[in-house]
């Protein structure tokens, strides 16, 4: 795990949304997960103009929020490099929001992901079959719903093992796609 932690999620909602930006927290966590998971390199800046331009018609964010967007960075380069490969996916916990409201930003984390992936480019790439599957699984969890007059405490044992296997999935794009740091035990080429 890491040490950089994001703030409560309503807390990030109010200062996206007091800056005008029209992106939820999940959104833009998903975003940069899944850019970085879909192989953006690691010390490459140009997440920042790939945000602004999915986010905000290519206009930077203002302090605050573009604050927020670093803290994600670092907190997914760090859960998606590390030697635990963890990812915590952004989205309100239960003391915060309802199961429904749980599931509505658990679709717009996985829209997001999948736009990041996009964004770095999956076209002309081979993809394995895990892979494959594991993008096509989360565009399917990303038709969720939730049955609001069904059993709540066992609607949100289900949304917990769906948000599992979305964790799952995601860590199984990027140790494909995802870019590595370098290590010192690689044979460096040089030509």
């Amino acid at each position: 795990m890491t040490d950089t932690r994001l703030p409560a999620y309503a807390t990030t909602a109010d200062t996206l949304r007091a800056d005008s930006l029209a992106v939820t927290p999940a959104e833009m966590h998903g975003l940069i997960a899944g850019m970085l998971s879909g192989g953006l390199e690691l010390e490459d800046g140009s997440w920042l103009t790939m945000l602004y331009d999915y986010t905000h018609q290519g206009m930077g964010w203002p302090t605050e929020s573009k604050t927020l967007a670093m803290q994600s960075y670092h907190q997914l380069k760090a859960q998606l490099t590390g030697s635990d490969l963890d990812l915590d996916i952004y989205v309100p916990d239960d003391e915060q929001s309802g199961v429904v409201a749980r599931a509505e930003a658990l679709v717009e984390w996985i829209n997001a992901f999948l736009a990041g992936v996009g964004l770095i480019g999956t076209k002309g790439r081979t993809l394995s079959k895990d892979v494959t599957e594991a993008l096509g699984d989360l565009k399917d969890v990303a038709q969720l719903g939730v049955d609001e007059d069904g059993d709540m405490q066992e609607q949100a044992e289900l949304l917990e093992q769906v948000v599992e296997h979305v964790r799952v999935c995601s860590m199984v794009v990027h140790a494909e796609l995802g870019a590595r740091p370098d290590s010192d035990d690689t044979p460096k080429t040089l030509h």
